[in-house]
Parts: C-alpha cells; structure tokens; sequence
C-alpha cells in the first residue's frame, strides 16, 4: 500500500516513457507525487545509436497510467538537448503539475563504437543526451528548489562512470562526467535541503539493453541469439540474474523520502556484484 509521502509535491523524469526513467514516474506517482515525463519520440534510432525512442501513441499510454493514481501528469516529446525545448516543456508541465522538487535524469542513449574511426557527431550526441541533457535540466530546476529549501535530483549513471569498456568511449566518458556533475550540484545544494546522488546500475533489463546486446551480437557475427547473449550477461552476475526496472526505482523513491536528506554527493551502485 503507498504511503503517499510525496503528496503535494512534483516530480520531473526525463526519459520518462520507457525503461528505468517510466519505472521510476511510476514509483513517484504510486507515493502520490504529481508528474511530468518527457522522452524523445518518434524516432527508431538516430545515428546509429541504440536508444529505444517510443512512438507518440506511448504518450497518451502512459500518461493514462499515470493518472491512474489519482495525481497530476504531464508527458510529452522532449528533447534534452536543446535549452528552448526544456525551457517550453519545464513552463508548460509546471503550470498543469506545480513547482518541481524532484527531478530525474533518465535520458540516455549508448552506441558501440570503437574510439578508432569514432564518428563526431555520434560522441556528440550521447555526451549531449548523457551528460549536458542533465546539466541543462538541472539548470533550469535548481533555483527553484533552491528558493522552496527543498529538492532531490537523482542522475541515472551506471558502472560505466568508473569502469572502462572497450568500444563505449562516448558511453564511459559521459557517465563519469555525470559522477562529477553530480558531486557538483551536490555541493551547490547542500545549504538549501537539496540533495544529488547517481544512481549506478549495472546492466538492467530494458529495451535499451536489448538493442545493446543486439549490437554486441551483431558486431560478433556468431550467429548467437540475443537471448542467448542476455543469458550470458545474467550468468555472468554473482546473483545470476539481471537487474529489474523496479530495483532502480525503489532506490529512487526511498532517495525522495525526508529521511533520505543525509546521502548526497554518492555514487550508489545497484550491481548485483558485478563490476560492470
């Protein structure tokens, strides 16, 4: 049964229609928090990458279910890579969902790229997505929570921010400059009850990951199925499973309560055991 401990407050989650970002919207919607959600829509890939963009008719899907809470929801196509669409999402979703005092950043994308012949505007748009994505959403709703003496920002990162892996330069590189991004805002908030904390899992089992192993299989030329790489990536954990959507979520949530306010600046790890 929910709690309801975040009734009267609001919630931000970009990359909000898919994976752990719509896990995490419905964790916070579950506690009675108002919510906006906004992903990239309308597109399969972009530049070769291995991003799950939903279709337009998740929109309205998921802002059902949302709703289904009982409390506020905004949702809709957004791009954090440009400041004038966060500046015209963040206006109109506080005016249907109020002032914002948690913010998620769950956008993301990856792509498998040796560094060898890596193309620019590729690194570019997942160090964007990534890594400047965060930063501008976190620009535009600091202040705010700043003035009100209360936030929670929580970065989705992964153990990509301390661990190398071969041809994930762009991936590795903006996930650790999100660690760092992180410690910052933390720093920043901390005389005003505002908190900032990564969230660092290891591989969870979302769309994103499937079209990552897709790749990883792809590029080896085996012939090996992708449920037969994902098994290996589960056998390959000392739990011998993989990560669920619901895992980051509680963490999530449990990082919104009061009780949270003393972990900031952390790189909290969700691993199962594993290094990477």
């Amino acid at each position: 049964m929910s709690s309801e401990f975040l009734s009267g407050r609001s919630a931000f989650i970009t990359g909000g229609l898919t994976g752990q970002g719509l896990a995490i919207a419905q964790a916070l919607a579950q506690e009675s928090a108002n919510v906006a959600v906004g992903s990239y829509v309308g597109e399969a890939a972009r530049l070769n990458d291995s991003a799950a963009y939903p279709a337009h008719d998740e929109i309205d899907r998921v802002r059902t279910d949302l709703a289904s809470h009982g409390t506020k929801v905004y949702a809709g196509h957004l791009d954090v890579r440009s400041t004038e669409a966060i500046n015209s999402f963040v206006s109109a979703a506080q005016s249907h969902c109020g002032p914002f005092d948690i913010l998620v950043n769950a956008a993301g994308t990856t792509a498998e790229h040796p560094v060898c012949d890596h193309p620019d505007d590729l690194w570019e748009k997942i160090l964007d997505t990534n890594l400047t994505g965060a930063f501008r959403m976190t620009r535009a709703l600091l202040p705010g929570m700043i003035e009100r003496r209360w936030g929670r920002i929580i970065n989705l990162g992964s153990t990509a921010a301390t661990v190398g892996w071969k041809d994930n330069p762009a991936y590795c590189a903006s996930k650790a400059g999100l660690l760092g991004l992180t410690r910052c805002v933390a720093l920043e908030g901390a005389a005003h009850g505002i908190t900032c904390v990564m969230i660092s899992p290891t591989w969870v089992e979302t769309e994103l990951m499937r079209r990552s192993v897709s790749q990883v299989v792809e590029r080896e030329g085996k012939g090996r199925s992708i449920e037969a790489a994902m098994a290996d990536i589960a056998r390959g954990n000392p739990q011998g499973r993989i990560i669920q959507p619901d895992e980051v979520a509680a963490l999530a949530t449990f990082l919104c309560r009061n009780e949270a306010l003393g972990i900031t600046m952390e790189n909290i790890q969700l691993t199962g055991g594993a290094l990477w």
